[in-house]
């Protein structure tokens, strides 16, 4: 019994143990199918999650795509209809102020600042009386016109006496009329002697001595040509709508034979002394320059649509006489800049486009701050009203007004006394912008308003502060802005040159009138001056141009003094 009972255990434990077997098998199965569900699983979760990243990318992409977008849209906006200056909030300058302990807290062109000016302005701006006298420069002939009673009408109609004068009152206008346009005659006699026919049978003959003429060949006269240079070049009308003008008033001269005239007299007498002015600029030892593009219609191997450029030069506030030269070129290539500037050797202020920095090593270019603040300031124009006065753009215009600040401080300083200044006062703000953009620049999209003006400080940095090196450099560039900005002026009347002669002869004249300007002539009077006076000087003296410059113009040249 115990065997048969032993036997059945036995049988009933290899029952269970191959039940057993087979439990084992399926749960391996189960596990192998878990497993394999588990990394199905694993591989949709890796996918959501490459998506979901992928999706927050395309998000921020296109949100910084956004607000790049509406950026540029009030960018375009501010350029519109938006103010010109740089302007910071009062805010900001104070958190400035505890940095630096100034006396100020706010910058010149914040609005506090601003609206002090503009107090002050009212305040010291003079009232006119309504006098003409107060008006008109001093020596402006007046016409008298006396209005009395004729004999009968000073009869008293009470008593029948004689009136007397016991009084008079004075009234003052201001009388204008249209250009005035006359001929002129120049009749030169020949004189004979008959005596001398009467004995020799050969009369000795004399002619009045001839004054040279403008133009050979023309009826243009100095008068005439000044007039129309001016009118085109300072007041800026074109010559299409002189020669309307004109046409009004009964005189058919044609735009063309005024374009001629203009050609031909800066050709042969404005040159020279374009020559010489050249000359002494690259004598100067600090120079700015800039450029604005023109459009020429006749161009050889151009499109008419093809971009020109007009380029200035000018002497800066250190030189003893100013200088304010343009120069026409087909392109913006530094070579033209180098080839104007032969002989140069010294400081030129520019802004940060790269050719002024291909210009050899004689040339040292000085960066503007003006454009570094102008960034930060389009920057400032992108954010809504209410993040603007604690936001990043705030605070990078503010250390660009604390330096002009500084500057209008040491304006009256000798150069000397300036560099030192600038080394005290300047330099540790240089510092601090320095370490706050690098900071600014890890956290700020790069292609963003932000981004694009710590970049630009950032890249042009070595340019920037190079003002420090000397006394006699500025902080900016804006005295080359404002002697383009007459050209530029201009171009909105008259759009284009129609071939290159005419824009190199624009390049001259806008040169003796922005000169002129510069050191307290009138245009007019004193391109009269030089016209009148090179033909007869040109026959007498090899270096008559010279002698025309703007430091040699009489008195009469100069503008009415109040």
């Amino acid at each position: 019994m115990q065997t048969s009972n032993t036997e059945e255990m036995v049988t009933i434990s290899r029952a269970e143990y191959e039940q057993l077997q087979l439990e084992k098998a399926r749960n391996a199965k189960l596990e192998a199918k878990n497993a394999k569900l588990e990394e199905q699983h694993a591989r949709l979760e890796a996918k959501f999650v490459a998506r979901e990243q992928e999706q927050a990318q395309v998000i921020t992409s296109l949100t910084l795509q956004n607000e790049w977008l509406l950026e540029q849209l009030k960018l375009s906006k501010k350029k519109l209809f938006g103010r010109s200056s740089e302007q910071a909030g009062q805010m900001v300058m104070d958190q400035l102020s505890l940095t630096y302990n100034e006396l100020e807290a706010y910058a010149f062109g914040t609005k506090a600042a601003t609206e002090k000016q503009i107090a002050v302005k009212a305040h010291e701006r003079k009232r006119q009386s309504g006098n003409v006298l107060e008006v008109v420069p001093e020596g402006t002939p007046t016409e008298v016109v006396e209005h009395r009673l004729s004999e009968n009408e000073r009869i008293c109609s009470a008593c029948g006496s004689q009136m007397v004068e016991i009084g008079k009152e004075v009234r003052r206008t201001l009388q204008m009329k249209p250009a005035k346009f006359w001929v002129r005659e120049d009749v030169y006699y020949t004189y004979a002697c008959k005596n001398c026919e009467q004995e020799t049978g050969e009369a000795n003959i004399v002619k009045a001595a001839k004054e040279p003429a403008l133009l050979p060949g023309s009826f243009a006269s100095a008068e005439a040509v000044a007039y129309l240079a001016t009118q085109k070049f300072v007041m800026y009308s074109p010559l299409y709508r002189l020669e309307q003008e004109f046409n009004r008033q009964g005189l058919k001269l044609s735009r063309q034979t005024m374009a001629n005239w203009l050609l031909k007299a800066s050709e042969k007498w404005l040159r020279p002394v374009y020559d010489v002015l050249h000359e002494q600029l690259c004598r100067e030892p600090v120079l700015h320059a800039d450029e604005t593009t023109l459009q020429v219609l006749k161009e050889p191997g151009r499109s008419s649509t093809s971009k020109s450029y007009m380029w200035l030069y000018r002497t800066s506030g250190c030189a003893k006489q100013a200088i304010v030269l343009y120069e026409y070129q087909p392109t913006r290539k530094a070579e033209h800049a180098e080839a104007f500037q032969q002989g140069f050797s010294g400081w030129l202020h520019a802004d940060g486009y790269q050719g002024y920095h291909r210009l050899p090593g004689n040339i040292r270019v000085v960066g503007c701050w003006a454009h570094a603040r102008r960034k930060f300031d389009e920057a400032l124009g992108t954010l809504p009203q209410e993040k603007r006065k604690d936001s990043p753009a705030a605070m990078g215009e503010c250390y660009c007004s604390q330096l002009f600040k500084l500057e209008q401080e040491f304006a009256e300083l000798t150069p000397e006394e300036r560099y030192e200044k600038r080394l005290e006062q300047e330099k540790p703000v240089l510092d601090a912008l320095l370490s706050w953009a690098n900071e600014m620049q890890a956290k700020t999209a790069p292609k963003s308003a932000l981004g694009k003006a710590i970049y630009y400080l950032l890249e042009q940095w070595s340019y920037l502060t190079r003002y420090l090196e000397d006394g006699r450099l500025e902080l900016s560039n804006n005295r080359a802005e404002r002697s383009i900005k007459p050209f530029v002026m201009g171009r909105k009347n008259w759009l284009f040159a129609n071939t290159p002669g005419g824009a190199q002869a624009s390049s001259m004249i806008y040169s003796l009138m922005e000169t002129a300007k510069e050191n307290d002539l009138d245009p007019y009077r004193y391109l009269l001056w030089v016209l009148r006076n090179a033909p007869r000087l040109s026959e007498i003296d090899e270096a008559w141009p010279e002698k025309l410059l703007p430091a040699n113009a009489p008195e009469e040249c100069y503008m009415p003094q109040k």
